[in-house]
């Protein structure tokens, strides 16, 4: 079953035109009618996912450990043939499916640290940020959680007045050496080694993100979230 953030008001989109969104005083739930029926000829309603990607807009950021969710959002895209091609709340969206669920990917065009301004009015339902407690390339899918002191999850979280049970997907990029300044470290680029393993963690995203997507949070997602913990120890 997909998680999903609701309000008293509903906002109806499809697949063929851009999303009537609102910005709203609190999360809006989002409702897509599947285009295929079912052998009955009824039409079968799924709960889309609205999946944002945290980052900084800019070529200046482009590669930096900081916009490694703007990364997730582009391999989506481009694996699923989704366009990000809307400017919609801040944000650029596209609109499309895994599988034959709907879904919205989002990268808002406000900085890290103002993310809830694009993500509060179009109603987080799947965030993808970077994660400094897990080593590079480590991933983590969790159902619901706080921000961890990541103030792009911060500001999203002030902007659903608080509300913290929508799901989030983890890109780890380690920790600063020594005593290195942290936002130094955030927008530096990877080093070639990292790089590899950033790749290979985008590639596990993608399939990781498609069992969510198409059968939420189960087994699957739990030995999934093992294997990545322990997939760099060497035995």
């Amino acid at each position: 079953m997909l998680h999903a953030v609701y309000a008293p008001k509903s906002c109806c989109i499809s697949h063929s035109r851009i999303p009537c969104y609102q910005k709203p005083l609190a999360p809006v739930r989002l409702r897509v009618l599947a285009s295929l029926p079912e052998p009955n000829g009824v039409k079968v309603e799924f709960t889309p996912w609205l999946i944002v990607g945290l980052g900084n807009p800019g070529n200046k950021y482009h590669g930096t450990r900081h916009n490694v969710g703007f990364e997730m959002i582009d391999r989506v895209s481009q694996e699923e043939g989704i366009v990000l091609n809307t400017i919609q709340s801040k944000a650029l969206i596209g609109i499309g499916s895994i599988g034959e669920v709907p879904v919205v990917l989002a990268k808002p065009q406000a900085y890290m640290n103002f993310s809830g301004e694009s993500v509060g009015p179009l109603a987080a339902y799947y965030q993808v940020y970077d994660e400094m407690s897990l080593p590079n390339g480590i991933l983590r899918l969790q159902p619901k959680g706080g921000h961890g002191h990541h103030n792009g999850v911060k500001s999203v979280m002030e902007h659903l007045n608080g509300r913290r049970d929508f799901p989030r997907f983890c890109i780890g990029i380690g920790n600063p050496p020594g005593t290195m300044d942290m936002k130094a470290y955030l927008l530096q680029k990877f080093s070639d080694t990292e790089r590899k393993q950033v790749d290979a963690a985008l590639d596990q995203g993608v399939a990781a993100m498609r069992t969510v997507v198409l059968e939420g949070f189960g087994s699957r997602i739990s030995r999934f979230n093992i294997g990545q913990k322990y997939k760099y120890h060497k035995v």
